[in-house]
C-alpha cells in the first residue's frame, strides 16, 4: 500500500493506494473524485476493463496532479471505479504509473526504490 497525493479543481487528497503490477491501469474509487473536483459522470471516456466479476466499462478522468513516490505527472488519467466492500484501500496503481520510471520492488524487504 502507498499513500498518494491527488490534486483536483477543487481539493487536495491523500487516498491510499494498492501497488498491482497486474492492473494495467489506475484506479481511483468514484468518492476520492468527486471530493476533488473531478465528475466521472462526465468522462474525458471510457475503459473497458477486465475485473474479478466480468467485464466493465468505467470513466476516464484527468487530475490536474499526480503525486506518488516524488514523481508528479500533470493531467493524469485516472479509471473511475469503487472496489468492492472490505477493502481497505481506495484504488489501484497500475502499471500506466509505473511503467513510466525504472522501479525495483524488493518483497522481502518490503521496499520500493523509483528512479
Amino acid at each position: 500500500m502507498v499513500r498518494i497525493c491527488v490534486v483536483g479543481p477543487n481539493n487536495i487528497t491523500y487516498p491510499k493506494l494498492l501497488l498491482d503490477t497486474g492492473s494495467a491501469f489506475t484506479i481511483l474509487s468514484k468518492e476520492i473524485l468527486y471530493s476533488i473536483g473531478c465528475n466521472p459522470a462526465y468522462p474525458k471516456r471510457t475503459q473497458r476493463i477486465i475485473t474479478g466479476s466480468g467485464y466493465e466499462i468505467v470513466p476516464v478522468v484527468s487530475v490536474k496532479e499526480f503525486n506518488c513516490f516524488g514523481k508528479v505527472l500533470e493531467n493524469f488519467e485516472i479509471l473511475a471505479h469503487t472496489l468492492p466492500f472490505g477493502v481497505y484501500v481506495d484504488g489501484l496503481l497500475g502499471m500506466d504509473f509505473l511503467g513510466r520510471f525504472d522501479i525495483d520492488i524488493r518483497t522481502f524487504k518490503g521496499e520500493i526504490f523509483i528512479k
